[in-house]
């Protein structure tokens, strides 16, 4: 038995800076995690060809790049290093010219012009109202709910009209939202596309601002992606943990939160070992896991296994990786400075995809996330070769293996193929991750959810991951939940694992016995059954 201030369950993104901060502030933490590695959902590894480094799971980073929270962890220091693509994202057609958003949003915009007057001008002023409340939305997105402190700031800055068309862009569907401000379709098909990384589908309320951030943050800081691989942003995320002294436990699955005297006092491991925990158990697990496998049901109130009931994951996803002898191929030879490229439907087609991923029906022609990596990195393949990858998403409830999962990868190369006449003939290499394989290889993407959860209004806020504070506390004393299953949710970018740090640290504070009965009577309220 060994007994540390913390125990932080987990060393994803979120588990890794949890307990980064804890160690900062000068807590003892024992950092557990099942796998042999750490990184979770952000490992990188040669699974095509050798020599050719494949992202097993997230691949770009426009959120870690903006999060303040990564940016102040100095992980330059512990060997980062950010590489970008000439050109952020762009959506290809198979029947028109592509639609390009380059790194210099004036470029952007004057393409967009020459096909729709007017429309280069709308997409500058979508920009310069980013960049008016870039840092207060950003530090409301990545604190504890509610952000008063950038609340405020944003109020201030936008004043009562513009604060209320912030507010209806950020329920306005992103179909709409390009209809309402463009007149051409090359905004639409950016903004939608980038909205389709979430499972928010394109006519349901909140799809608008998911595009909208994520465009303006590739017209800001782009779409980057680590020198090596994406595994070198987990282990710089390590070395820092280390640096402050974080004792990390790879190849140990915890199987129990142990509770005593109604608080969490540590972890039971697979093997028997305990780690009691002086004042902290925090949580990098999706919030079914924490809930329903971790924890014994007495231990919790009814009512929040009622509302656990009704949790919604969001959609399963099929990855492919290629290794290729060149380049892609592109039809439009403008896709070749894109890191990223989406694929395979057009503005109709976005909405007919997400209705089929809404009736359980397998789609007909997917839309895809298509990313060229040596564009951003050529260390990540041979001079002249090409390491690539795709990812698509698909329902639940259907068994993602055998002729069905060959299937739909032709489905999703035969996408390529169109955009990329002659794809099929650069691969050297394919290596397929179904759903089943993501969830396998980390536990947290559930029948292959990436985000721990849908991001659809229903479960944001204070509905995330079920009605209740919005926040990392969970009913149990000194437990935390630190995963993307807690606000604000999915995307590599460590504000859950920092929130849940944050409140840890608050209720051993001077505060602390105020902060843990002000919680304590919130969650008795607001779980008490009537």
């Amino acid at each position: 038995m060994t007994t540390a201030d913390a125990v932080v369950v987990g060393a994803g993104p979120n588990g890794l800076v949890a307990a980064i901060a804890l160690a900062d502030a000068g807590w003892d933490v024992t950092l557990v995690e099942a796998n042999d590695t750490v990184g979770g959902a952000v490992a990188s590894g040669e699974v095509t060809a050798p020599g050719f480094s494949s992202d097993l799971f997230s691949a770009f980073y426009p959120l870690a790049a903006a999060s303040p929270v990564i940016r102040d962890l100095d992980l330059a220091a512990h060997g980062l290093v950010w590489r970008r693509a000439p050109d952020v994202v762009s959506h290809a057609l198979e029947d028109g010219p592509a639609a390009v958003m380059h790194a210099d949003p004036d470029r952007t915009a004057a393409e967009l012009d020459a096909a729709a007057a007017g429309d280069g001008a709308a997409w500058l002023d979508l920009c310069a109202g980013w960049q008016r409340v870039r840092d207060p939305l950003l530090d409301a997105l990545f604190t504890p709910f509610p952000p008063v402190v950038s609340g405020l700031r944003m109020a201030r800055r936008l004043g009562l009209a513009d604060g209320l068309d912030f507010a209806r862009l950020a329920v306005t569907p992103v179909r709409r939202l390009a209809k309402e401000r463009f007149r051409g379709d090359g905004p639409g098909l950016l903004l939608t596309g980038n909205a389709m990384h979430s499972d928010v589908p394109p006519d349901a309320a909140g799809s608008g601002v998911f595009g909208w951030l994520l465009a303006m943050l590739g017209q800001d800081v782009g779409f980057p992606v680590p020198e090596g691989g994406a595994g070198q942003l987990a282990q710089a995320l390590r070395s820092r943990a280390e640096s402050a002294s974080v004792q990390v436990l790879t190849g140990a699955r915890v199987t129990q939160v142990v509770v005593s005297g109604g608080r969490a006092s540590g972890v039971r491991l697979a093997d028997g070992t305990l780690i009691k925990a002086r004042h902290a158990v925090l949580a990098d697990v999706t919030a079914p896991s924490l809930y329903e496998q971790l924890l014994s049901e007495h231990h919790l109130p009814p009512r929040l296994l009622r509302d656990l009931g009704r949790f919604q994951w969001d959609n399963a996803t099929i990855k492919v990786n290629w290794a290729l002898d060149r380049p892609v191929p592109w039809a439009d030879s403008r896709l070749a400075g894109s890191g990223t490229v989406h694929l395979g439907v057009d503005l109709d087609g976005f909405v007919d995809m997400a209705a089929d991923l809404s009736v359980g029906r397998v789609p007909e022609r997917p839309f895809l996330l298509f990313g060229q990596m040596a564009t951003a990195d050529p260390t990540r393949c041979p001079p002249g070769r090409e390491t690539a990858w795709a990812y698509t998403h698909v329902p639940h409830g259907h068994d993602w293996s055998g002729s069905l999962l060959s299937e739909h990868v032709d489905r999703m190369q035969s996408a390529v193929e169109r955009v990329a006449p002659g794809f099929g003939d650069t691969v050297l290499a394919r290596h397929v991750q179904s759903p089943q394989d993501l969830q396998h290889a980390d536990a947290n993407l559930v029948d292959g959810a990436l985000n721990a959860g849908t991001s659809a209004l229903h479960q944001e806020l204070v509905f995330r991951p079920t009605p209740g504070l919005g926040r990392a506390e969970t009913p149990v004393t000194g437990l935390y939940l630190a995963s993307a299953s807690a606000h604000p949710g999915g995307g590599v970018h460590g504000a859950c694992g920092w929130n849940a740090a944050r409140s840890a640290l608050v209720a051993h504070g001077r505060t602390g016995v105020l902060h843990r009965a002000i919680t304590r009577t919130a969650w008795a309220r607001l779980l008490a059954d009537h």
